[in-house]
């Protein structure tokens, strides 16, 4: 049978690759038809412009590794497979910009019965800014700021709000991302071009500054204005890949001294089994999700820019890839490909 995939032939380059598909099962494997994928600005962008600290920086092209958040259905099963039957939909993690997968059953969460499958695809995503925010281990009433209000960021609000934080604020130089934040309930969404950002940061968290901060943005100068702005002896959850440090920081005036936690939050830093405090499996978290999304707590159709054909990904990468303001929520539609 044949597949296609998305993938880098080049630096700053997409293209939609068709071959032969060896689609037999070991007796564990369950063979997976992609409907919908993510497509992560962030990483995929860093990538497709090769920047350090990515997988395209230490490889050489073609760059094979974006795309790993994935809804999908069961098309065959292994003989040993029991969790799973054909046509049960799934969540497929890490698997890349692709229309056929096969995978280990163990690897594969089965989508609750009922959920649109473009939302299901976000659930892997969602689950890094899971982690963002359960790392700050906010308190009921503490203050929260989402800094970046990209794909992580919009979902790092929500999950921020649903963990008792108030006031949760938003930054972003994007007046669009921002309206929506408030959409999405932010309740103050603030522009960090302003020369005014710490002040009014400080003063809208009661003169303290946040008690928690999620950095999504992976940049050295909206760290330094976190850490401007935060509170005494407050957290910062690095959720954001920071790919270049172009800037110092002075550590001993704006961490050291002020006793502030800075918290590495890479997804390969979570538990592989057994959630606990501050730290949820992924599987754990998925279920989350889809408990918040079916329970309307959890807002997924607002960050939904567009849904694309796979045959268009040059198209689309030229465009995010070179825009100041990349949309958010840009889905693959495998579902028209055999």
């Amino acid at each position: 049978m044949k597949f296609s995939q998305i993938y880098f032939p080049a630096k700053e380059q997409a293209a939609l690759l068709t071959k032969e598909f060896d689609a037999t099962l070991s007796p564990t494997q369950v063979l997976v038809k992609a409907d919908y994928d993510v497509l992560s600005a962030g990483t995929e962008l860093a990538n497709y412009h090769a920047l350090p600290n990515t997988g395209a920086s230490n490889a050489d092209f073609p760059f094979y590794g974006i795309g790993y958040s994935v809804s999908g259905h069961v098309v065959e099963i292994g003989s040993q497979v029991k969790a799973l039957k054909p046509g049960d939909n799934v969540v497929v993690r890490w698997g890349g910009h692709r229309s056929w997968f096969i995978v280990e059953e163990k690897e594969l969460f089965k989508i609750p019965t009922g959920v649109d499958q473009r939302l299901a695809a976000f659930a892997h995503l969602a689950s890094f800014s899971f982690l963002g925010v359960r790392k700050l281990q906010l308190q009921l009433g503490e203050s929260a700021m989402v800094a970046g209000a990209g794909l992580l960021g919009l979902f790092a609000l929500q999950i921020a709000r649903l963990s008792g934080a108030c006031p949760v604020l938003v930054s972003d130089f994007s007046s669009e991302r921002r309206n929506l934040a408030i959409q999405l309930g932010a309740d103050y969404a603030l522009d960090p071009a302003d020369p005014e950002f710490v002040k009014k940061a400080v003063e809208l968290t009661d003169g303290r500054g946040p008690d928690g901060v999620v950095e999504v943005t992976g940049y050295i100068p909206a760290l330094q204005q976190a850490l401007e702005c935060i509170a005494w002896q407050g957290r910062i959850s690095l959720l954001g890949c920071t790919r270049i440090s172009d800037q110092p920081i002075d550590f001993y005036k704006f961490v050291h001294s002020r006793g502030i936690i800075l918290i590495g939050t890479h997804t390969l830093t979570r538990p592989s089994v057994d959630s606990r405090p501050g730290q949820w499996t992924e599987f754990d978290d998925y279920r989350t999700f889809f408990k918040l999304l079916q329970a309307g707590k959890l807002q997924v159709e607002p960050i939904i820019h567009e849904v694309v054909s796979p045959q268009d990904a040059a198209t689309v990468y030229d465009h995010i890839g070179n825009a100041s303001n990349p949309p958010v929520g840009i889905l693959f539609d495998w579902t028209t490909f055999e």
